[in-house]
């Protein structure tokens, strides 16, 4: 018997809390973060498809979620009075969000990897966005071995453009 949607999701609430803490180290914005992904999964329940990968699902819509709360409190401003303004923000680098050259560096790694042979960028690619190893290797049709084979090369090659 196939499970239902809500109850897949509670059973990655865990795996989705370890995710959130890559984005952030404080507890209580990672279990806002959390929350926030299982509630617009639950309202864009019909936009998943079925007998895919719901993990990585999740994933993207955490990481977009993040982003966007990111881009958000940039352009927050608080004043002596406690308001809020709507500008841009000038804060030193003491938060947790990602900081503006990392944009540079992510497009480069992604140009990185988009450059790889297809042998090696699709199954890195799969398991960037949240496959195990055992179920690329079982998507791709190739043993076990060689998925993690190729994932560890692509980290190298990748490794290797981006220092030189």
């Amino acid at each position: 018997m196939a499970k239902d949607f809500s109850s897949e999701l509670v059973d990655l609430r865990p795996a989705l809390y370890g995710f959130s803490r890559h984005f952030t180290f404080d507890r209580e914005e990672a279990a806002d973060l959390v929350q926030d992904t299982l509630l617009k999964a639950l309202t864009y329940q019909d936009k998943y498809q079925r007998d895919t990968n719901l993990k990585g699902w999740l994933y993207t819509i955490m990481r977009n979620i993040f982003i966007n709360n990111y881009r958000r409190a940039k352009r927050m401003v608080f004043t002596n009075d406690g308001a809020i303004e709507q500008k841009v923000l000038n804060v030193k680098e003491e938060y947790t969000f990602y900081k503006p050259g990392d944009a540079t560096e992510l497009k480069e790694v992604w140009r990185n990897i988009n450059g790889l042979k297809d042998e090696l960028s699709t199954p890195f690619k799969m398991h960037l966005t949240g496959y195990k190893y055992h179920e690329i290797a079982r998507t791709l049709k190739i043993p076990l071995g060689t998925v993690k084979n190729r994932i560890f090369h692509a980290r190298q090659l990748i490794k290797h453009q981006i220092d030189c």
